[in-house]
């Protein structure tokens, strides 16, 4: 399943809500990093089965940037329960990515 575009509409319901753990990418168009953190996203997304794939635009999703202090970009968080229970800055590979929601 590909990554679920997430904003000020869906976020509640799908990240907060949401029964199963969710990858969140904090990202913008214009962020170089943010380009070659895409595509490990959306294969992992394709991949997991058990785990909700979602991505921010920080420029469209502003808000959410700033109740969770996004100061730097990419960052990827993982919610369990609701709750954010892992956080990593900078351009990470999808075995980091796995580690991370495993955490």
């Amino acid at each position: 399943m590909a990554a679920i575009i997430l904003n000020e509409g869906n976020f509640e319901q799908e990240v907060l809500n949401s029964s199963e753990p969710v990858l969140v990418d904090f990202w913008a168009t214009w962020c170089g990093p943010c380009q070659k953190q895409g595509p490990i996203v959306e294969q992992l997304a394709e991949e997991l089965t058990d785990v909700k794939v979602g991505k921010v635009d920080v420029d469209q999703a502003s808000a959410i940037a700033e109740r969770y202090n996004i100061m730097s970009i990419p960052t990827i968080m993982v919610f369990k329960n609701g709750q954010a229970s892992a956080k990593a800055v900078g351009l990470q590979s999808k075995e980091a990515l796995l580690d991370l929601i495993r955490q």
